[in-house]
């Protein structure tokens, strides 16, 4: 067989919805596409032509597919934002699907829904927003809202399970996660649009969604609460610098701070194709425009903030939530709270043993509590 690139025949062409997965069996292709940063199955024949769409039980997140050619049979698990991995069986000669396996939740879901939204960010671009929430939830602008964001390294934030969140769900709480340009929710166009010297866009994405949160009366600037880690961390840190008059509280964790020096540190060098680098002067104006360590205005209140960190965090180093705590504690309003959380014998986060996890969300929502006034 002759491989060579001119000898390729194109069988399915390129689409606006990105390819996550493809299995073949029985002369047909299964592919689960993101669509609008959820998983979608179809059947594709060997010549290209659309078969079905397998329809789906649920808005959530395809792990993993895994294929019994014999049986003529796919496997799938998949989660959401309500549910831990469910076990699907599929049989493709049919078009028959099957809950195989099932997790028991020891906590009712059914009193709570995952609704997906669309809004305008500052330059007219359709973000996407999932909203998870009390299905009896009254629009009264007074409901207390987690908005989650992470926003970079073509990073996709589709459904997922958090137990935690079942807790926040169950106070009457919001949980929104916004689809930010610097992910892959809509392949390496999304991503570009929010890297280097499109930085900025995805701040202005997350902006925008506590806008809509509050326009749409979900919420108020007292009850909206912003979460991020890692990367997520430089974002919910620039967005409290760029408008402290919008949140009630800042949940910090393991952040990127200091966006003039951050390549200087353990493995910071290897981010630079995403963030830039002060040291060319090309990068450095944007570095420095939005650079949360550089940013924080004398005297200027801002919301409450609690910043996590851990001790033996090798990817990014404890010093970014330092300085960043030692600069607003210098610089801040007085009135300006600042909890510093530092974990021991801990690191960015993965592998971190359950009971520190529910340690600290055991923390964040007695932040969230007492400054969201629950």
């Amino acid at each position: 067989m002759n491989q060579k690139r001119e000898n390729w025949v194109e069988v399915i062409p390129e689409q606006e919805d990105v390819i996550d997965f493809i299995k073949a069996i029985d002369d047909e292709f299964i592919i689960a596409y993101l669509h609008d940063a959820h998983h979608q199955l179809h059947v594709y024949n060997k010549t290209g032509e659309h078969v079905r769409r397998i329809k789906l039980l649920e808005i959530g997140s395809i792990t993993d597919i895994q294929v019994n050619k014999e049986d003529k049979v796919i496997y799938f698990g998949m989660t959401s934002f309500l549910s831990p991995t469910t076990i699907y069986q599929y049989n493709v000669q049919t078009d028959q699907l099957n809950v195989l396996e099932k997790a028991q939740l020891l906590v009712e879901t059914d009193a709570f829904e995952t609704i997906q939204v669309f809004y305008s960010s500052k330059d007219g671009t359709k973000i996407p927003m999932f909203v998870t929430k009390p299905k009896d939830l009254s629009l009264n602008g007074e409901n207390p809202v987690i908005l989650y964001g992470y926003g970079g390294f073509n990073i996709s934030l589709t459904p997922a399970f958090n137990p935690a969140i079942l807790r926040w769900l169950e106070k009457g709480g919001v949980y929104a996660v916004a689809n930010l340009r610097g992910g892959n929710e809509y392949g390496e166009d999304w991503h570009k649009d929010g890297i280097l010297e499109n930085k900025q866009n995805v701040f202005d994405d997350f902006i925008a969604a506590g806008e809509w949160l509050i326009e749409n009366n979900y919420t108020n600037e007292n009850k909206l609460s912003i979460m991020g880690g890692s990367n997520g961390g430089l974002l919910v840190a620039a967005c409290m610098v760029q408008r402290p008059d919008l949140f009630g509280a800042v949940i910090c964790r393991v952040p990127v701070i200091d966006m003039l020096r951050y390549h200087k540190f353990t493995i910071g060098r290897y981010w630079i194709p995403e963030f830039g680098s002060a040291e060319n002067p090309e990068h450095f104006p944007f570095l420095y425009a939005y650079s949360p360590l550089h940013n924080v205005q004398d005297g200027e209140q801002y919301p409450p903030v609690l910043i996590a960190t851990a001790e033996s965090d090798d990817r990014v180093v404890p010093g970014h939530a330092l300085k960043f705590a030692a600069t607003l504690n210098e610089k801040a309003d007085p009135n300006t709270r600042v909890v510093l959380r530092l974990e021991e014998k801990a690191g960015h986060g993965h592998g971190k043993p359950i009971s520190k996890i529910i340690d600290e969300w055991v923390d964040f929502f007695a932040f969230l509590d007492k400054e969201l006034s629950m």
